[in-house]
């Protein structure tokens, strides 16, 4: 009879509920892998792989002549391990409660990586910055979620603090010296150019680089189907349309009060124009939940919630630095990635992004 395909894990979890109840202290040692066998009527390599992942989870270690112990003090900081041991079981639960309502491991990333944008946007003050640490803060963008999640992976050693708080805000932290990095896609309505003049406005002789992350497209999130026929700005000015905004400071918000101008419609005419949502998947959450039928944002956010996009602009999302730093360590590391072919996939292979120009890198003094 073939055993559970999941029994290791079911192992690892009885095993680290003994952990965290004290029935295994520190320095014990843990069942031998033919005990383990006989009470879990499974095969050496069932065991085998439990203690692998026990001892990924910081839990167990091996000792020559001793077998396999529990961590204790000394060997990792205090109650670290089971802290961590803790999160994953809960972490696990609440998978296990999600992919059995039918929901994709995939699915469940992007929901996760969704609901971590709205809590950094949230975040009223900035964490402590610890060592080794970036500290990016500006405009929202799907593809910085993924980036700030994966750093460790990309630039080893290096872990990239997040504050989406508008191109503005991001050039204003810069200016300030409360940020490293900043993100922008900002509109110069006088010169109809992107990031570069408003870098020379608020960082005036200061030499910096924009870093292109990738060409995206912009436009209108609407309902699925897009069952009010919406087309264009002028339909916002509907009274059967609700509209949700982005930030003032935004640089979503600044082109389409650069457009409604232009097409001589009043911010007070558009039902919802007050209220406004710091991200773009912001935006995307309150149309797919019905409060909401239209707001202006990206495809990628569009796609993420299953909702119809109407294109309106394409624009480029850059990462604006110091120029001296360029060329040090971590961001030389992340120019190259951007540059692969492993950042430039993971770039394009977002709705709407176009990841040809990333990496390139333009010098404003």
């Amino acid at each position: 009879m073939a055993e559970p395909k999941f029994l290791y894990q079911t192992i690892v979890e009885a095993m680290r509920e003994e952990i965290l109840r004290g029935e295994l202290k520190p320095g014990d040692r843990v069942p031998t892998v033919r005990q383990m066998t006989e009470r879990w009527k499974c095969t050496p390599g069932t065991v085998q792989r439990a203690y692998r992942e026990l001892a990924d989870q910081g839990l167990v270690r091996g000792r020559r002549g001793r077998g396999t112990v529990v961590v204790g003090d000394g060997q990792l900081t205090e109650k670290a391990p089971l802290r961590r041991a803790e999160l994953v079981h809960r972490a696990e639960g609440f998978l296990l409660e999600v992919i059995t309502a039918g929901h994709t491991p995939e699915d469940v990333e992007q929901a996760l990586t969704l609901a971590l944008d709205r809590w950094r946007s949230a975040a009223r003050t900035p964490e402590p910055t610890p060592r080794r640490t970036l500290r990016f803060v500006g405009s929202h963008d799907m593809a910085m979620d993924w980036i700030a999640a994966h750093f460790g992976e990309i630039i080893p050693r290096y872990r990239l603090q997040v504050r989406f708080a508008g191109s503005l805000g991001g050039l204003i932290a810069m200016a300030e010296g409360e940020a490293d990095l900043a993100g922008c896609h900002i509109w110069d309505e006088e010169t109809g150019a992107y990031n570069e003049p408003f870098v020379r406005r608020l960082l005036p002789g200061r030499a910096t680089v924009l870093i292109t992350l990738a060409q995206r497209r912009v436009g209108l999130i609407v309902s699925p189907g897009n069952p009010q026929r919406i087309a264009g700005l002028k339909d916002l000015a509907r009274r059967d349309v609700r509209f949700v905004n982005r930030q003032p400071g935004s640089g979503t918000r600044v082109w389409l009060d650069a457009q409604l101008h232009r097409l001589g419609i009043a911010g007070s005419a558009i039902e919802g124009y007050e209220r406004s949502e710091a991200t773009h998947s912001g935006v995307a959450r309150l149309i797919a939940e019905g409060q909401a039928d239209a707001g202006l944002g990206l495809e990628a956010a569009a796609a993420a919630f299953g909702l119809d996009f109407v294109y309106l602009t394409g624009e480029p999302y850059q990462l604006v630095a110091p120029a001296e730093e360029v060329e040090r360590p971590p961001l030389r590391a992340l120019v190259s990635w951007l540059k692969s072919k492993s950042g430039k996939a993971m770039l394009g292979g977002l709705r709407g992004y176009d990841a040809g120009a990333a990496g390139t890198t333009t010098r404003v003094s």
